[in-house]
């Protein structure tokens, strides 16, 4: 069905990187899930991002949108780390989706405080933006 390319248009093991942009969208897909499961389970109507009276409704809206909110970011730096150092990048991508559960996950027991057992997501978040240094100072030669 599908021809093998002599000549491949991504790095050796990129493979990897596509898998864990997958992992992340499942993970996306179950943030917004429990938010829409929430909003019936709470009758918050749209378009109310909030509720004044669910607080555990607002942790389990708050999980998802602080996701949101640094996905873009993740990103940019996992693409940029995975083009050069794939399988590093995978690694530290697999950390950062996974600890977006364990935020949420915290987060929804309605004690924010919970949420940092998500907080070593920062290893694989600051682990990308530190590979995309590398390959921006690698590609103005101020770094071999």
């Amino acid at each position: 069905m599908f021809s093998h390319r002599a000549a491949q248009p991504l790095p050796p093991h990129f493979g990897f990187v596509i898998l864990v942009f997958i992992y992340s969208w499942a993970m996306l897909a179950y943030l917004g899930i429990r938010v829409g499961m929430a909003r019936r389970r709470y009758h918050v109507k749209y378009p109310n991002m909030y509720s004044d009276k669910e607080p555990i409704f607002n942790c389990i809206q708050r999980a998802h949108q602080n996701t949101l909110e640094l996905y873009p970011q993740w990103l940019i730096f996992q693409l940029i780390a995975g083009a050069v150092y794939p399988i590093t990048a995978s690694v530290l991508g697999l950390i950062w989706v996974t600890s977006r559960f364990s935020y949420a996950w915290g987060y929804y027991t309605g004690e924010p405080a919970k949420r940092m057992n998500g907080s070593y997501g920062y290893i694989g978040l600051l682990g990308v933006i530190v590979l995309s240094l590398v390959i921006a100072f690698q590609s103005i030669g101020l770094i071999a």
